[in-house]
């Protein structure tokens, strides 16, 4: 999976360092050193995401990368890291030829209880209950990432952009459908966007909404 953001290169004590600005254990689900590669300034290098704690993580590149780099200034970042993704798709009946549904329309779903938000978009978007869905996802409150729901859809052929753009609240133009991740103090929140229209799993059928919440943001192709 491909992740898109921007950040600053610094110096530190341990070499040449980029902030990472979302949790990587909530949509890697790896932990300790994992290697990668990035499209910094639109060259591409090698680089490692070292463990700060609780799934925060910098990006560590070489002294000779870091020379080609202005300090201190923001940098447009496409990140890889390959493997990312739970497979939940082996036994589908579905890919992307063959999805569940067109997404053409959007019905919005109220979770039953809090911490089902990724499963209710996933729902959403697929058309089908989020008992479902949590079957498919083999989990509960509290326990869908981004990287599970990107797993789900592909499950049920849901197509979408590789990378996840990271707005961090700043203006964005929104696709006709995605997936929208908030910060909710320890976790994301997950909503879905389609044609104009927020469709939230706590609060229905928004008309407006604050992008100053937004973290990021993953497009469904419609």
């Amino acid at each position: 999976m491909r992740y898109f953001f921007e950040s600053k290169i610094e110096q530190k004590e341990n070499g040449y360092m980029i902030h990472v600005p979302f949790n990587v254990w909530e949509v890697v689900k790896q932990r300790d050193a994992i290697p990668g590669e990035l499209i910094l300034d639109n060259k591409m290098i090698g680089c490692e995401l070292l463990p700060l704690e609780k799934g925060n993580y910098e990006i560590h590149i070489s002294d000779e990368d870091a020379k080609s780099f202005e300090l201190g200034v923001m940098h447009k970042i496409l990140l890889h890291i390959p493997r990312t993704l739970i497979r939940m798709d082996q036994n589908s009946p579905y890919d992307f030829e063959h999805p569940i549904r067109k997404i053409d329309s959007m019905e919005v779903i109220i979770q039953p209880e809090d911490g089902l938000c990724g499963q209710a978009c996933v729902a959403m978007i697929a058309g089908v209950t989020i008992a479902e869905v949590i079957s498919i996802m083999d989990c509960r409150e509290w326990q869908a990432t981004m990287g599970r729901v990107i797993s789900a859809l592909n499950y049920y052929g849901i197509d979408h952009s590789d990378v996840i753009v990271y707005t961090e609240g700043k203006p964005a133009v929104l696709p006709k459908c995605c997936v929208m991740m908030e910060k909710m103090g320890r976790y994301c929140h997950y909503l879905v966007h389609f044609d104009g229209k927020f469709y939230d799993s706590n609060l229905g059928i928004l008309e407006e909404y604050d992008m100053s919440k937004l973290l990021g943001y993953l497009e469904i192709k419609c």
